[in-house]
């Protein structure tokens, strides 16, 4: 395949992931979210979406990156299946705390997403340093709204 191709195809899946999160998201941002009390280091809802998009292409970018270098190395498809699975967890956390409104069940799943975006990085920092510091943004991000999922939870028993 083309190298291009793998370029596209890659970030392409990580965007996908974010749309279809945001099925979930979108139509309970001005509802439900809008109603729950939230600590005061709670971005504006406005920054959600931007900083969303440039994680996924970052993420994208990485996968490529690790992609690029072969599906014929064991490393690189072990390392895909674990990319993939915290891929599946990012869009499971969307529905869990926005679909179902559920910050407890959101909380859970965001700790076992975060353990496997660490997961990810290490597993690709193996067969490429660039492509595990291209994650950092997104683990950085998930940590703040690993917090933030905790502060609604505890904020609306």
């Amino acid at each position: 395949m083309k190298t291009y191709i793998r370029l596209i195809i890659s970030v392409a899946l990580c965007q996908a992931a974010g749309i279809i999160g945001s099925l979930f998201t979108t139509p309970a941002i001005n509802s439900w979210y809008a109603s729950l009390r939230k600590p005061a280091f709670a971005p504006p809802n406005w920054v959600f979406a931007p900083v969303w998009t440039t994680l996924y292409f970052l993420m994208g970018i990485s996968f490529f990156i690790v992609w690029n270098i072969g599906l014929e190395k064991n490393s690189v498809r072990k390392s895909i299946v674990v990319f993939g699975i915290q891929l599946l967890l990012n869009v499971f956390w969307s529905y869990l705390f926005f679909g179902l409104k559920s910050p407890l069940l959101g909380l859970v799943e965001i700790v076992v997403m975060w353990l496997m975006i660490l997961s990810t990085i290490l597993v690709f920092f193996r067969i490429s340093k660039k492509a595990a510091v291209l994650l950092i943004p997104y683990l950085m991000w998930v940590s703040v709204a690993s917090y933030l999922n905790y502060s609604i939870l505890v904020l609306n028993p």
